[in-house]
């Protein structure tokens, strides 16, 4: 069913609202009392509801392990015929680095999906969330995974072609995904690289929570302006009282005029990234004085493995061609449109996909019972550019 714009985002809204009021009421109630932290209670919530087990079907055959240590989903497509090498993807979920899992049932079904249509073998990878591991511990899990995937020995047990490996993931999945990308191109011992990368409305940068799209779809949901800067301090260990700080950039003030942060701000000025049409009327949120020592309590906002939209050119120009999606109704939008301008710059080959009803994590709304037109459709158009240029 096709729904209007305004339609699915009251519908949208008034279910994210209340579930995420009612999960987060209790939630913190929990953590007040001092019976756990609220994170533990959101994911055990949605673990109930969501995480499935790894059952096959006629096509694909799906299998729980690990990749040094790290566990995974394997999605391997079993299509009759010739027996030959396939594709295969390194895939890392969203969740702001703090809740999800690939066995969640909207990733096994992407997955299913993706290893169907692209007769390929999908590896899910389960790192390590917050609040039990902080950065660089997540992107350490990611990489060691990705190490291991990357060796001819898996990759023959897998029957996956070697020169034809890609890594994705959506939200703070295409974060690592983007990270890992930049670590492994710098890699000269790697005999086997990623071929491709395709980011999925990724997070890539904590310097500055009013680009144009933090300020135009702060209060728009599923991803809410002061949720991700919670989702920011969980990773990097912050304290949660810091999150009014962050929203207002007082880690990037004019008083904060060292030489590391005034070249990583270049990095992430929209001004100069973004096209006219995606600026709009907003302004650039520059206060004159910060609070002191932001930078040195959260090191990680400078960190390229946590944003890797802070990676210089001469990185940048070493990562595999690049597919990334953006929604017009995201924080993350400008994220993802600066990564992709600044990649092109560097003289990799990127593919932009944009979507202007597109909300974010609406590529899951792709199944039932919540199948969206964006989300069928942003999805076909993926499957399809890794059907092209895997």
């Amino acid at each position: 069913m096709d729904y209007s714009l305004d339609l699915y985002t009251y519908r949208v809204s008034c279910m994210c609202r209340i579930s995420l009021c009612r999960l987060s009421l209790q939630s913190n109630l929990v953590q007040d009392l001092g019976l756990g932290h609220n994170i533990h209670v959101l994911n055990y919530v949605v673990s109930l509801v969501e995480v499935r087990g790894p059952q096959s079907s006629e096509s694909v055959q799906v299998t729980d392990t690990s990749f040094g240590g790290v566990q995974a989903r394997v999605f391997e497509s079993t299509s009759p015929g010739q027996r030959r090498l396939k594709r295969g993807v390194v895939y890392f979920h969203g969740g702001g680095w703090a809740l999800g899992s690939g066995r969640m049932r909207s990733y096994d079904l992407l997955c299913r999906r993706m290893a169907e249509d692209l007769d390929a073998v999908i590896i899910s990878v389960d790192y390590r969330l917050a609040p039990e591991v902080h950065f660089p511990e997540p992107y350490n899990d990611a990489l060691q995974a990705c190490r291991h995937i990357l060796t001819a020995e898996v990759l023959a047990a897998l029957s996956v072609d070697p020169e034809r490996v890609g890594v994705s993931g959506d939200s703070a999945g295409g974060n690592l995904a983007a990270a890992v990308a930049q670590q492994l191109a710098l890699d000269n011992s790697a005999s086997i690289k990623f071929k491709v990368q395709a980011l999925i409305y990724p997070v890539l940068q904590a310097l500055d929570f009013n680009t144009a799209s933090y300020q135009q779809n702060g209060n728009v949901p599923i991803l809410y302006r002061p949720l991700m800067a919670r989702f920011w301090l969980e990773y990097l260990n912050g304290d949660l009282k810091l999150v009014p700080s962050l929203l207002a950039n007082n880690h990037t003030s004019v008083n904060q005029g060292e030489e590391a942060v005034v070249a990583a701000k270049a990095k992430t000025n929209w001004t100069n990234l973004l096209p006219p049409a995606f600026q709009k009327h907003y302004k650039p949120v520059v206060p004159r004085r910060g609070t002191p020592g932001l930078l040195q309590q959260l090191p990680g906002l400078l960190d390229v493995r946590a944003s890797p939209l802070l990676a210089e050119r001469e990185v940048l120009k070493l990562v595999p061609p690049a597919y990334i999606m953006t929604c017009e109704h995201d924080v993350l939008r400008d994220d993802g449109l600066m990564y992709a301008r600044r990649l092109e710059e560097a003289g990799v080959t990127v593919t932009s996909d944009h979507y202007a009803e597109g909300f974010h994590g609406c590529m899951v709304f792709a199944f039932w019972p919540a199948r969206f037109t964006v989300g069928m459709q942003s999805l076909r158009n993926y499957i399809r550019w890794l059907e092209l240029n895997l």
